[in-house]
C-alpha cells in the first residue's frame, strides 16, 4: 500500500513540474514576442524616417 502512494505522489509531483515547465515557457514566448515585435516596429519606423528624407 505504502508503494502505491509513493507512486502516486510521484506522478502528481512530475504533472505539477510538467505543468510549471510549461507555465514558465509560455510567458517567455510571450515577453519574446512582444520583445521582436517592438524591435520591428522600430525598424520599419526607422525606415519610413529614411525613406521619407530621401523623397525631399
Amino acid at each position: 500500500m505504502a508503494i502505491l502512494q509513493k507512486i502516486r505522489r510521484s506522478k502528481a509531483q512530475s504533472i505539477l513540474e510538467y505543468t510549471a515547465l510549461i507555465v514558465v515557457a509560455s510567458v517567455a514566448v510571450g515577453y519574446m514576442v512582444l520583445y521582436v515585435q517592438r524591435a520591428v516596429n522600430v525598424r520599419m519606423r526607422h525606415l519610413r524616417q529614411e525613406l521619407n528624407e530621401s523623397q525631399r
